[in-house]
């Protein structure tokens, strides 16, 4: 009996041994690990603005030159000694005025020749017409003439009229060339450079002219626009510079023409502005700062210039529509305080993101 109760006793305590091993084992065997409870990731989010559709008007400053209205080289047309000089630098000029006179016997002595000869066949001429004239009158009575004379007198006449017209025009050519010894201002305004003396050979010998010559009472306001506000220009536009030499004070000029076309330089448009002169108070060559105001011709797109993104393989936008992110290549154009103008494929109904990065990844 009391090796049967010891053996119960014996079995009883192996089965608690058994059962806490095989708990203690499910404990540190990895599948026995206690499961933490799931956390759901919240979907990340983006600060977005819409594209603005505007069409502000806006200022430009832009670097200017003032030049002349009018300027010219003035050259002799023919060859001839300087006589004598009229004008010096800085003597102001009017249309048609005398500016120096110019020498050459030659010239002079073929138009005497010329009008000598012009007078002799003026004289043979006269003298077929009346011929002509008379056997005009004769053959009025019926025999008095015979044909061929009346003919021969009409052929006589009109060939003498025809060299009186011939030398007349080669007289006039002698007189227009004894002319061009006369210089002659073409337009009113100022010498500037007098590069000859009494004296001097000029003419078509030489390359140097006899002065230089610019209008000042009318000057052109020039301004290279570049090209992103080209087509911000309108016809009759205001503007308002100021030059260097005249601190604080402003002028006023209105748009008289363009170049029509961007240069291929510089690409660039070119503007002109009539800037009246009366007073002189304006030198051409002076440079000037232009202010402008511009507007473009239709409304645009504009975004916050944070939300452009620059990048190695171009400029970019990033646009949030129905939880889908795309890329949308872009060309910036002016700025105007926060906002930037931008050319690209954009509406204004489109959410674009106001911190973008390369790293965030487009949808497609």
């Amino acid at each position: 009996m009391y090796k049967s109760m010891l053996s119960i006793k014996n079995s009883a305590g192996l089965l608690v041994i058994a059962a806490t091993a095989a708990w203690g084992f499910n404990a540190c065997s990895p599948g026995g690990k206690k499961k933490e409870p799931e956390t759901e990731l919240k979907p990340v989010t983006y600060a977005t603005a819409s594209v603005q559709l505007l069409q502000p008007e806006y200022e430009l400053s832009v670097p200017a030159e003032l030049k002349p209205y009018e300027q010219v080289a003035v050259h002799a047309k023919v060859t001839g000694f300087v006589k004598q000089l009229y004008v010096d630098r800085g003597d102001h000029v009017r249309n048609g005025q005398l500016l120096a006179l110019l020498e050459a016997p030659e010239m002079e002595q073929q138009y005497l020749s010329d009008k000598s000869t012009e007078q002799k066949v003026y004289n043979d001429y006269r003298y077929a017409k009346q011929a002509y004239e008379r056997l005009m009158e004769a053959s009025v009575t019926n025999g008095a003439v015979a044909a061929i004379e009346l003919d021969r007198a009409k052929s006589a006449m009109e060939s003498t009229r025809s060299a009186y017209e011939a030398s007349r025009a080669g007289t006039a050519h002698a007189s227009q060339l004894r002319e061009y010894l006369r210089i002659r201002a073409p337009f009113d305004g100022v010498i500037t450079e007098r590069t000859v003396s009494n004296g001097a050979l000029a003419g078509t010998g030489s390359s140097k002219p006899l002065f230089r010559m610019a209008q000042g009472n009318t000057l052109r306001l020039t301004v290279a626009l570049p090209e992103k506000h080209a087509a911000s220009v309108k016809p009759g536009m205001q503007a308002t510079f100021t030059v260097s030499s005249q601190p604080g004070k402003t002028f006023d000029a209105v748009l008289s023409r363009t170049s029509g076309l961007l240069d291929q330089q510089d690409r660039s448009l070119t503007l002109e502005f009539d800037v009246p002169n009366p007073l002189g108070e304006l030198q051409g060559g002076d440079y000037a700062q232009v202010n402008l105001k511009l507007q473009r011709k239709s409304p645009s797109h504009w975004v916050p210039g944070k939300s452009i993104l620059n990048t190695q393989s171009g400029t970019y936008v990033m646009t949030l529509n129905d939880q889908e992110i795309r890329r949308i290549p872009v060309k910036e154009g002016i700025r105007l305080d926060t906002l930037t103008e931008v050319f690209g494929n954009l509406s204004p109904e489109d959410h674009i993101l106001l911190k973008p990065s390369e790293e965030i990844k487009a949808s497609r």
